[in-house]
């Protein structure tokens, strides 16, 4: 077996013979919390079709980075803000998580891990500072375990930022919000140390849902009548606003220059008013067009974000819907791989090309029988919608308004899918029956389901393996120090 410093100098010596890409590049957020998920090595066969050469993990996953190993496709990986206490007040803590979820993918053959996303907008307002404090003594210790195991000239920590870190009534005014403001100065300060860019999460359809006065044309890219007048500067989409918030902001700090990468941006299909195929597709083809064009912003002319991540790849329908039922609808591919739209990604192919080889479960589904009094159903179909994702029912969604039969059915059929279709699962007390002919509705699609779902292994189970041999080590080096 290789001794820890020699395994060091054979990752480093492959990593500087390994020409780091300069150029901006479109990729996109991989989320998992999905009841139906493919095989990890389908969606990375999905990422190499459509040329997507970067990815952001929100966690750790063993089984999509044994996936990602020799694949070509750089690599963000999330750590939760969960994580975060016990990383920076354990120095040890740090060298373990760096050693089983960096060091031990990395390498010739390996994962090309880029980045290390240190929390998941830590400093957003609802947490109202509960992980603000908790940052920088995290990226320290971090940063101390990859230079032990001499990745820190090739590994970079970001801290991706949700926008409502900075505020202003005008791009040019923007400013840190005051209790971050001595936080995120340190912050920058150690990124700009160590190559790190700045990572912010843009969302101009949230600024649209939760604001009945935004204008919904600014919110996109083919111009507006509600042109925001900043000085000289004249600001015709959402974009381009925030994006220039953060430049004055960073400027205010010293770091007008900082580079910045766009972590998440995207619009979702369904699940609200405003949230459909037609508005994802103008917002994410007008995104890629402006960021390709080189054109940038008002305060960062002929610059565009170092790279952009769009948000997401696959719908994820076991998200929480506590901001919206919009929540399991942002991909630009449902949860089987298959594109929902057109969409030129600037990357080589002029549309999205579907996933290969998808097991699905056979063409059957289960609906309400027509033969039955359904007065009774709404229990039956509150129990479906509480296991299954039924978010497409609500208003705005996609099968609102195919009438009450289909309701129940839609209900009935995404429950008896997430069962893997087992027959007793769309009795519903005689109330449910099983058919062979798709009962879609021109825009409604009735799912069915997959079987390849991928290995068993989840973010959880990997989370607390992790926190058993954190304990462990912790345990091992207080008797060690107490003898």
């Amino acid at each position: 077996m290789l001794q820890p410093r020699f395994v060091g100098a054979v990752v480093i010596l492959w990593l500087l013979s390994w020409t780091p890409m300069a150029e901006s590049a479109i990729g996109v957020n991989w989320g998992t919390i999905s009841f139906r998920r493919l095989k990890p090595s389908g969606v990375v066969n999905l990422l190499k079709d459509n040329k997507i050469p970067k990815v952001k993990l929100f966690e750790v996953e063993p089984d999509i980075l044994k996936a990602l190993k020799g694949s070509g496709i750089q690599i963000m990986v999330g750590i939760p803000n969960e994580m975060l206490s016990l990383l920076g007040s354990s120095p040890s803590a740090a060298d373990l998580w760096v050693s089983q979820n960096v060091t031990s993918y990395i390498g010739k053959g390996g994962a090309d891990i880029r980045y290390i996303a240190v929390g998941n907008e830590p400093f957003l307002t609802s947490y109202n500072g509960q992980f603000q404090n908790l940052v920088m003594p995290a990226i320290l210790n971090l940063q101390q375990s990859l230079v032990k195991a001499n990745l820190a000239g090739y590994v970079k920590l970001v801290v991706p930022c949700n926008a409502d870190a900075y505020e202003a009534s005008l791009p040019s005014q923007g400013t840190f919000r005051p209790e971050l403001t001595q936080i995120i100065t340190q912050l920058v300060q150690f990124l700009n140390a160590n190559g790190s860019p700045f990572v912010v999460n843009i969302y101009p359809f949230l600024s649209l849902y939760d604001n009945g006065d935004f204008p919904q044309d600014y919110a996109f890219f083919e111009g507006t009548t509600h042109p925001v007048t900043d000085g000289t500067n004249v600001y015709t989409n959402a974009f381009d606003g925030n994006y220039d918030t953060l430049v004055a902001a960073l400027n205010k700090i010293g770091y007008g220059q900082m580079p910045i990468v766009i972590g998440e941006i995207g619009w979702p299909s369904d699940g609200a008013i405003g949230a459909n195929i037609t508005a994802a597709r103008v917002f994410n083809q007008g995104l890629i067009k402006h960021i390709m064009s080189n054109k940038g912003t008002p305060l960062r002319p002929g610059a565009a974000p170092m790279d952009v991540y769009i948000f997401s790849l696959l719908d994820e329908g076991a998200k929480s819907t506590l901001p919206g039922n919009f929540e399991r609808h942002w991909g630009i591919f449902s949860f089987d791989g298959q594109a929902k739209y057109p969409l030129n990604l600037g990357l080589g192919n002029k549309e999205l090309k579907n996933a290969k080889n998808v097991e699905y479960l056979p063409s059957r589904w289960c609906i309400a029988n027509p033969s039955t009094d359904l007065t009774n159903v709404a229990n039956h179909m509150r129990i479906a919608c509480s296991v299954a994702d039924c978010t497409t029912l609500n208003y705005g969604g996609s099968c609102n308004e195919i009438g009450e039969k289909g309701n129940i059915s839609y209900a009935f059929n995404s429950y008896y899918q997430l069962q893997m279709q087992d027959s007793r699962s769309c009795d519903f007390d005689g109330l449910g029956m099983v058919t062979f002919l798709d009962p879609s509705v021109g825009d409604c699609r009735f799912l069915v389901g997959v079987t390849d779902k991928g290995s068993n292994s989840s973010s959880s189970e990997t989370a607390i393996h992790w926190y058993v041999l954190v304990l462990f080590f912790t345990i091992q080096s207080m008797l060690s120090f107490s003898v």
